[in-house]
């Protein structure tokens, strides 16, 4: 093994993780600060008025990065939480834990700015069509897994149980990302694409993708805040933390 892959390997340990979390999170964090601030003034002042909805569209500034990020938080979610549990890795375990609380908050939030956006477009805060209720399918498992975490004692029960539930419900991921293609719902399909063209215009797409770079750094900083705050329970209480 190389040296480089050897320092990364020794990252797997709770007290190395600790501390290089410690190191990064002020570099994320003020980036997404200055991210954020950007994609609010670009979207709000800058970005144009669209010609069928409105201002009310800038909404979606917001929308799409938390619909993207609770999505997302859940792969990786799901991803830690069955490595912790097949290699009995506790880091791994805690880095799903530590994401389960952001990844509910950004799922919770597209659903709130959901129903802004919903209720001019549409009539009405809330349609229980494909988009809209297998979005709020994931916000249930996210608090099912964190409120394991708070019902049990045994880190280790907590880490298995958690990881049931969040493997089952990666499945949900993908009828989440296709639901506007395979069933009739009122909500729009995807405007921006990996593959093929998108078509919000660039004025809208900077500020939008601005925002969701913004959220995800935001993410990462949080995530890491509440990462070193679970090592720092659980290897206290197993006397193997020394040192910040």
């Amino acid at each position: 093994m190389s040296r480089h892959a050897t320092r990364w390997v020794a990252y797997a340990s709770p007290p190395n993780l600790y501390r290089l979390a410690g190191r990064l999170v002020p570099w994320f964090a003020t980036s997404a600060g200055l991210l954020l601030a950007l994609g609010v003034f670009l979207g709000l002042f800058v970005a144009p008025t669209d010609f069928q909805q409105g201002d009310v569209y800038r909404v979606l500034f917001l929308h799409v990065p938390a619909s993207w990020l609770g999505m997302w938080l859940y792969l990786l979610l799901g991803f830690y939480a069955a490595l912790g549990w097949i290699f009995k890795a506790r880091s791994s375990s805690m880095m799903a834990a530590a994401l389960a609380v952001t990844g509910a908050m950004f799922t919770g939030l597209s659903l709130a700015t959901g129903s802004l956006w919903g209720r001019p477009a549409w009539g009405t805060w809330w349609v229980w069509d494909a988009r809209t209720t297998s979005t709020l399918i994931p916000l249930f498992l996210y608090v099912g897994f964190i409120t394991l975490q708070s019902a049990i004692d045994d880190p280790r029960r907590t880490d298995r149980a958690g990881a049931v539930i969040a493997v089952v419900g990666l499945v949900n991921v993908p009828i989440i990302y296709f639901s506007v293609q395979w069933w009739n719902t009122l909500h729009q399909g995807a405007t921006i694409r990996v593959a093929g063209e998108t078509t919000m215009p660039g004025s809208m797409l900077t500020p939008m993708l601005i925002m969701v770079a913004g959220c995800w750094v935001y993410a990462i900083a949080v995530v890491l805040v509440r990462l070193r705050q679970l090592i720092h329970r659980r290897e206290s209480i197993d006397g193997g933390l020394h040192g910040s």
